[in-house]
């Protein structure tokens, strides 16, 4: 019997629209939420599930029961779904296509098509620029011109790949050409090494004195649905699930110039070239050349930069942000590094939308060398999270002191709030409750599109609160289908720096909120940051690189985050902020 080996990514992305579909249909919602746990636990997998239900586990996978097992297994027998050709007659697909699009939930959309017939963005645009939707139930102007500011919101955006889905294929992929004989090395390269938040495609490069070998084993995935280009020492692919991927293959003894040129950005490329000429060499990708054809060949980027006089430049600051400048100087940064980090400032439990007990959190932090852990469930009012009551926080409490006096020295617990910055700039608790709190996160989660002024003056209220201690993924924008609110960020930071309050990057990928510029002009201006994962579950903390790859980005020091600083000094902050 053929079978049909449908990849992870590709039987999450099935789930996926069926929730999307089955959502703008009506159906119930633990339903639609069923599919979504599906799809996030068979993208988030380590093992491929066709190999899974083969030894006949499929259920042992979070959030697959036997209703959904049954449909993977049919995908895998007879390479289709039943069920889901059944929804797609029901439902017009193209409708899914409209869900990214900002203040266009799944309720609207099926008022939009089932009153005017309207099935793809683009009819929708027309009918909202007629006038036409303003007309029907639970719309008016305001909300018509909502949507058409969501429509152009959502055609700026690019094609670009959210680092959270590019970084990980990466790693497969670099595992696979590594276990290719004569292989000497596999890496990143391009805005993927340099952790830029959205990649084009994901640049790899490959150190081998015979590229056929790993060029074959590059062209051969079975993930692979065209071949864009196929080269002796360049190829570039496309797979089924969107992501596009070029290897080059060089000499080990090239490598340094080769890894270098991918690295750099085009600027910063074109800036170590005129350096380079200056000096009487030209600079390609494949040698440091004489002006009489003499090359100098670097097997490591070390030897490239400091032929031209320069230290090793880390990747991230290649993007011709005065790098070069400062290299030349001597006043490059020692950047923050990922070992720097021992606190984790922001994570949630079951006693809000984590999927963790406070001890279970705990102990996934100390696995992972946390010294300090702040469990900072979500408050009451976003009720989508199954936030805390003021009464909850003070059972949380009594929980929180008796797991502490459990692990005793191996990790100091804080009892945070993640506290909801309401639509007028009001806190969820009052000023007695949040004083209760060892320490404070405040963050927007909701009416993100209110007017500039109205929305940087929200915030701003919750900075100037004496409790509030981080400011949380600040703009509070989503990767890749909500942007960030237009906030006024010069006059968020002169008060943040004012108050003494940190600005969280959050190191989720979905998040990476500050961005990178403005995490730089808020330290220059002498700000404080936080880097947390705001982890939901125990694989979240290992997304913490993403957020420091945001810092390094943004020419951060380690001194400039709390999350580095001692156990002793961070209590100490906290306490003389109270």
């Amino acid at each position: 019997m053929t079978f049909h080996r449908f990849t992870n990514r590709q039987l999450a992305e099935i789930f996926e629209q069926i929730a999307d579909l089955s959502e703008i249909k009506g159906e119930v919602i633990y339903k639609v939420l069923a599919y979504r746990k599906a799809a996030e636990s068979l993208a988030e997998l380590n093992r491929e599930a066709f190999d899974i239900w083969q030894s006949g586990k499929l259920t042992e996978i979070p959030g697959v029961g036997k209703a959904i097992a049954e449909k993977i297994e049919e995908l895998f027998t007879t390479g289709k779904l039943g069920f889901l050709e059944k929804l797609t007659a029901e439902v017009p697909p193209s409708l899914a296509e409209m869900l990214p699009v900002p203040d266009l939930g799944p309720k609207k959309i099926a008022l939009f098509w089932k009153e005017l017939g309207i099935t793809t963005l683009q009819e929708l645009e027309a009918a909202a620029r007629a006038g036409k939707l303003r007309s029907l139930p639970g719309m008016g102007e305001k909300s018509e011109a909502r949507i058409l500011a969501g429509i152009e919101a959502y055609k700026r955006r690019s094609e670009r790949i959210p680092i959270g889905r590019a970084y990980p294929f990466a790693v497969r992929l670099i595992a696979r050409l590594q276990a290719v004989p004569g292989v000497q090395r596999v890496e990143m390269a391009g805005s993927l090494r340099r952790g830029r938040s959205t990649v084009g495609d994901i640049d790899l490069l490959a150190a081998a004195n015979d590229s056929n070998a790993v060029m074959q084993a590059f062209l051969n995935d079975p993930e692979v649905t065209r071949v864009v280009a196929a080269g002796e020492t360049k190829s570039s692919l496309e797979y089924g699930h969107g992501l596009r991927a070029q290897l080059w293959v060089h000499p080990p003894e090239r490598f340094g110039t080769a890894w270098q040129y991918a690295t750099g950005s085009k600027d910063h490329n074109v800036r170590l070239r005129e350096l380079a000429l200056k000096q009487g060499f030209s600079l390609s990708e494949h040698a440091l050349t004489h002006k009489d054809g003499r090359e100098v060949l670097c097997a490591t980027e070390e030897e490239v930069y400091q032929l031209l006089g320069l230290p090793w430049i880390p990747a991230e600051l290649r993007e011709d942000r005065g790098e070069i400048q400062a290299a030349l100087e001597g006043r490059l940064p020692r950047l923050i590094e990922l070992s720097d980090i021992c606190s984790e400032l922001h994570a949630h439990t079951t006693w809000s939308d984590g999927k963790l007990s406070v001890r279970e959190l705990a102990e996934a932090a100390r696995k992972r060398g946390r010294q300090l852990l702040t469990i900072s469930d979500h408050s009451a009012s976003l009720a989508i999270t199954g936030g805390l009551t003021a009464e909850a926080a003070l059972r949380q409490r009594q929980e929180i002191r008796q797991v502490q006096a459990e692990l005793g020295e191996s990790i100091r617990l804080l009892h945070g709030i993640e506290v909801e910055i309401r639509a007028d700039g009001s806190l969820d608790f009052p000023d007695e409750v949040l004083a209760e709190f060892d320490i404070v996160t405040a963050s927007m989660h909701t009416s993100l599109r209110q007017p500039r002024q109205q929305v940087t003056e929200r915030l701003l209220k919750a900075i100037c609160n004496p409790h509030v201690d981080i400011i949380g993924h600040p703009t509070g924008r989503m990767f890749p289908n909500r942007e960030g609110a237009d906030l006024d960020m010069e006059r968020i930071f002169q008060a943040a720096r004012e108050y003494g309050v940190a600005l969280e990057i959050n190191a989720h990928p979905s998040r990476l909120d500050l961005d990178d510029l403005p995490a730089r002009r808020f330290v220059e201006m002498g700000g404080l940051l936080a880097i947390n994962t705001d982890a939901h579950s125990e694989s979240d903390f290992d997304l913490l690189h993403f957020g420091v790859t945001v810092a390094r980005r943004a020419w951060v020091t380690a001194e400039a985050v709390l999350n580095t600083w001692s156990i002793q000094r961070l209590l100490d902050w906290l306490a003389a902020r109270r």
